[in-house]
């Protein structure tokens, strides 16, 4: 799906001031900052490369130059995929979270997608939180999906349809 440079978001609420731009190889080292402050398990700077090669839905939040976070989304045969979703670990709780996911939504249903899936991790309750609240039920349990310190940790799978 395609993004062009410089695409504005809705510029009202939580967004004002926020556009969604591309994201490229080059902004990949201020990515990794992003991810490595907000995961203990982050995905290396191969998998982001090879999301942007695959020509997944790769975006970035970004406000005055500065990038606020990233969302990246595969669609194939009328299904959305959310792989990763994040907001600069300064930047949480003010709204960006559902920000990003309702303009993932926006190009899921722009794409032809009629349901969106996403795996969160079991223990992550904020977000399961903010998906619920978007309409995301769950539908399933991956089981030792995440890398965790003593044990792996589940994924619950989460399902919303795209009107």
């Amino acid at each position: 799906m395609v993004l062009t440079r410089g695409e504005a978001a809705t510029h009202t609420g939580t967004g004002a001031g926020y556009r969604f731009r591309p994201m490229t190889e080059e902004d990949l080292p201020a990515v990794m900052v992003i991810e490595r402050g907000c995961y203990e398990y982050p995905w290396t700077v191969g998998i982001f490369r090879d999301c942007i090669r695959a020509d997944y839905y790769c975006c970035l939040l970004t406000r005055a130059g500065e990038i606020a976070g990233y969302g990246i989304m595969a669609l194939a045969a009328g299904e959305a995929h959310v792989l990763n979703i994040c907001v600069k670990q300064t930047l949480q709780g003010q709204g960006l979270g559902r920000f990003q996911l309702e303009h993932l939504l926006e190009k899921a249903h722009a794409g032809g997608a009629h349901k969106m899936l996403l795996e969160v991790r079991a223990s992550n309750s904020t977000a399961i939180a903010l998906y619920q609240s978007l309409g995301f039920a769950e539908i399933g349990l991956r089981r030792g999906y995440y890398p965790a310190r003593r044990a792996r940790e589940d994924a619950i799978v989460l399902s919303k349809a795209i009107p």
